[in-house]
Formats: structure tokens, sequence, C-alpha cells
């Protein structure tokens, strides 16, 4: 009988989000942990089968939404009419995206709760959540 296979951090993080660790799931959160800022769907296929991985461009699509849904990954909006994917922190936060770079940067104090609460409040909403992601040019960029 074989000794068990180590687990990798990308398997683990889904088992500890009560996510199935897949092969393909594995795979593109491996992906996405190697990943500073954030990638398309696109971008994180080509990578896969650059590495050898037999895997399709619907089935990234498909487990990126997994992985969205689950909290473990959030889905930026800030691509060219296509979403970015970024793995990040715990907890409520909010993005600074570069347009430039796509250098991505977690903010994770929100003071927004007040102020979403009163001009929610002033046309009959009540807020249930919210997400912020701010576009820009990080220093490095102006700089160029």
């Amino acid at each position: 009988m074989g000794s068990p296979q180590p687990r990798t951090g990308a398997q683990q993080l889904l088992e500890e989000q009560g996510v199935r660790p897949t092969a393909r799931r594995i795979a593109v959160l491996e992906e996405l942990l190697a990943e500073p800022n954030d990638a398309t769907a696109q971008a994180l296929h080509d990578r896969l089968r650059r590495r050898g991985e037999a895997i399709g461009l619907a089935t990234v699509y498909r487990t990126l939404g997994v992985l969205v849904d689950a909290g473990i990954v959030d889905a930026l909006s800030h691509g060219h009419g296509e979403l970015c994917y970024r793995l990040c922190g715990e907890g409520h936060h909010h993005h600074l995206v570069c347009t430039g770079c796509h250098r991505v940067v977690e903010l994770g104090s929100c003071e927004l709760d007040d102020w979403l609460e009163r001009a929610a409040g002033a046309h009959g909403f009540r807020p249930t959540g919210h997400r912020l992601e701010v576009q820009g040019l990080c220093a490095g960029c102006r700089r160029g």
C-alpha cells in the first residue's frame, strides 16, 4: 500500500472552505495562488495548457464560478469586458486596481457602512452588502 500524497495549499484551502478538491479545481487554484494580482479565465487557461494540463476553457470558467461562490476568490470587473479573478484575503475588503499594470491592492478597512445606510435609506433601499473596486494608475505606471 502506497503512502498518501501530501496535500497542497490549494487542496487544503478547498477542503477548509467545504469545496471538493478535484484535480481541475486544485490546478486552477494553484495558478491563482501563484498570481500576485489577478488573471482572466483565458489567461489561467493558457497557463494551465502551457504546463501540460488537459483542461478546457469552459471547465476553467465553471471552476472559477465554484471558487467565487465559495468565497475563495474574488471576481473583479476592471477587465475589458471580462472578469478578472484574484485569490483574496479573508473578510470584507475592497480593491484598488491599476488599469495600466493590473496591480491589485486590497483595502482591509471599510468605512462605507454608515454612508451607505444613509444614501440607500434616502432611496428606500436597505443595503445587504457592497463591493468597491477603485480603478486608477499605480505610482509605477504614472511615472512610466
